[in-house]
């Protein structure tokens, strides 16, 4: 597990889902992978101590992905070890009646991490070139001028929605925050276990919904916007990293290990240093609390 280099799902040309592995081809046993993602674990809460602390940087973390491709219980299982104070998730339902008066960014950026903190967008600003363009009736509901009906949403429109996210992530990359996104790449195959699961199993009936079904109708429509969308909104200052996510242990270290890496090479993060007058008489204080 230790091998895995996060480079090595870094986006970096042009990509074609149909051809991008869903599994890696690794022989780890549960055990192994349980165990290399807590020493993870305790790196990244250690240094998210330090961050928190320094209070200079922030992070979003953008998890997207098909239904039951793993994005919440990676949240449980990568996070798990923060410092609760450092980590906020927000996860993106369909837009309310208050959200719709407002142009479709503005959630987010009510939602962006402050100094020193973590945001995890569990499904992200990609919806609105997802699930909107599989379903464009949705756009209707935003009240847009010069779009009465569905004919009215051109190829340009969602040419300037993946600039306006692009300029999105640009703007608050610039302004001290470090953006990461995450596509969970599943075989639609390991997607009809899961959903067969969740019927199987009295424990987990809750998660199912119908509407998972109808949406995997649409599988190859979602992967197809999924790739343009991915393939338009890659840059260095947010890049896409598709994991393979067919097993969820192998996801969850990429994920972890990414986040890692990246906190790693901020060298300027570090705890704040003691006031030279309080250090000074460190003694005294102490003696205080001790009569």
């Amino acid at each position: 597990m230790q091998n895995i280099n996060p480079e090595d799902f870094r986006v970096k040309s042009k990509i074609d889902l149909s051809k991008t592995a869903t599994e890696l081809a690794i022989d780890t046993s549960k055990k192994e992978e349980e165990t290399a993602l807590n020493e993870i674990q305790q790196k990244l809460s250690k240094k998210q101590d330090a961050m928190y602390a320094h209070n200079r940087h922030a992070f979003l973390i953008c998890l997207q992905g098909m239904d039951t491709s793993g994005k919440d219980s990676l949240i449980r299982e990568v996070f798990k070890e923060f410092n609760p104070r450092g980590v906020v998730v927000h996860s993106f339902k369909t837009p309310n009646s208050t959200e719709l008066e407002h142009d479709y960014l503005w959630r987010h950026y009510l939602a962006l991490p402050e100094k020193g903190k973590f945001a995890v967008f569990n499904r992200t600003h990609y919806e609105n070139v997802l699930v909107t363009r599989v379903h464009p009736e949705y756009i209707l509901f935003e009240n847009l001028p010069g779009i009465e009906k569905v004919e009215d949403i051109t190829p340009q429109f969602w040419e300037n929605r993946m600039e306006q996210i692009n300029n999105f992530e640009k703007h608050i990359a610039q302004n001290g925050t470090t953006i990461l996104k995450f596509y969970f790449h599943m075989s639609k195959e390991e997607q009809r276990k899961r959903l067969l699961k969740r019927l199987e199993q009295p424990e987990d009936n809750w998660k199912f919904s119908t509407g998972d079904l109808k949406e995997r109708e649409r599988w190859d429509d979602y992967m197809k916007y999924y790739e343009e969308a991915i393939n338009k909104t890659n840059t260095d200052y947010a890049p896409w990293y598709v994991v393979p996510a067919d097993d969820k242990g192998v996801a969850r270290y990429i994920v972890a290990k990414t986040i890692w890496e990246k906190l790693e090479s901020l060298s300027d993060i570090t705890e704040p240093k003691l006031d030279p007058k309080v250090a000074e008489n460190i003694d005294f204080y102490k003696q205080q609390l001790k009569e």
